[in-house]
């Protein structure tokens, strides 16, 4: 990731598209589970603020901590790659949970009306 800036705005866009498409069939599909929607929505609402959050922790160690610069900008480059690694991960699992739980919401039969149009 490029920045910690780039980092959250991306998480902010994916969380919000994510949200529309689902508010979009909450609004619009009448025979959708809307209890299991609103969970979903709010679980992705939840992974991008954590995402977000978290990615504002810092390297708590200064320079005089190691014995020269070069071992301080690879310990905290290190660290930081690690810390977006997982913080990325974890987006990614909330958002899949979400998603799961939005497809269970939506009936069979919707699912199949919108595969017939589909390949059409």
């Amino acid at each position: 990731m490029a920045n910690k800036r780039v980092f959250k705005k991306s998480a902010e866009a994916i969380g919000a598209s994510v949200c529309e498409s689902m508010m979009t069939t909450y609004y619009n599909t009448e025979e959708v589970d809307k209890k299991a929607i609103e969970q979903a929505i709010a679980k992705v609402l939840g992974a991008v603020g954590a995402a977000r959050s978290n990615a504002n922790i810092t390297f708590d160690k200064g320079v005089r901590a190691f014995d020269s610069l070069a071992e301080y900008s690879h310990a905290k480059k290190d660290f930081y790659k690690k810390l977006f690694t997982k913080i990325s991960d974890d987006f990614n699992n909330e958002l899949d949970q979400a998603l799961k739980q939005y497809n269970g919401a939506i009936p069979e039969s919707v699912k199949e009306a919108q595969k017939e149009s589909v390949s059409k």
